[in-house]
C-alpha cells in the first residue's frame, strides 16, 4: 500500500494553472526542459509502451501509449484510446496522467498534482491529473515514479507501489 511517507511533499507553493482547455501550468517551469524529455524518453523504453504524438494535448505534446495487447487496466486508466500519459509542449513542461483514485488523491495532498480541468467540470474521471513540471532532478525522479504508477495502472489496473517506495535523494 502506498502511504504518505512514500510520496514526499513537493516543496513550495503550487504553480498557477489555467481553469480552461488547454489545461496548462503557467509558472514554476524548470529552467531545463530536458527533465520532462528524460521522463518521457525513459518511460518509452518500458515494455509495451509506445511514444507518439498526443491525440488530445496541444500540438507537439508527446504521449505514452500502451500496446493494445498489453492493456489490462480499466477504462479510466486511459485518457483517449490507450494513451495514459502525455507531456506538454510549448514551454509548459507539465504532464497529464491517469492514477488510481487513492494515488491521485495522495499526489494532490502532497502537492505533486491537481485534478485535470475536465475532472473539475465532471467531464473526465477523477483518475486524470496534471502532474506539475519537475523543477529539478529530485522532482524529476518523483514525477517519473508517478508516471510509472500511471503505466502500471494502465497495464494491470493498479500500481505495484514499488516505484514509489524508493525515496528521492
Amino acid at each position: 500500500m502506498i502511504t504518505e511517507m512514500d510520496l514526499p511533499p513537493r516543496s513550495g507553493t503550487r504553480p498557477r494553472t489555467t481553469s480552461s482547455i488547454p489545461h496548462t501550468q503557467l509558472d514554476q517551469q524548470p529552467a531545463d526542459p530536458r527533465e520532462l524529455d528524460s521522463i518521457l524518453d525513459e518511460a518509452a523504453t518500458w515494455p509495451h509502451v509506445v511514444g507518439r504524438p498526443s491525440r488530445i494535448a496541444v500540438e507537439g505534446s508527446r504521449a505514452l501509449v500502451l500496446a493494445a495487447d498489453a492493456a489490462g487496466g480499466p477504462g479510466e486508466a486511459f485518457m483517449v484510446d490507450l494513451e495514459f500519459c502525455h507531456g506538454h509542449a510549448g514551454g509548459d513542461q507539465s504532464l497529464h496522467a491517469t492514477l488510481p483514485p487513492p494515488l491521485a488523491s495522495l499526489a494532490r495532498r502532497t502537492g505533486w498534482a491537481e485534478p485535470h480541468y475536465l475532472v473539475r467540470t465532471g467531464r473526465a474521471p477523477a483518475t486524470v491529473v496534471m502532474l506539475y513540471a519537475p523543477r529539478d532532478r529530485v522532482e524529476r525522479d518523483v514525477v517519473l515514479r508517478l508516471v510509472r504508477a500511471s503505466y502500471e495502472f494502465a497495464l494491470t489496473g493498479s500500481p505495484s507501489g514499488a516505484g514509489l517506495t524508493q525515496r528521492a535523494r
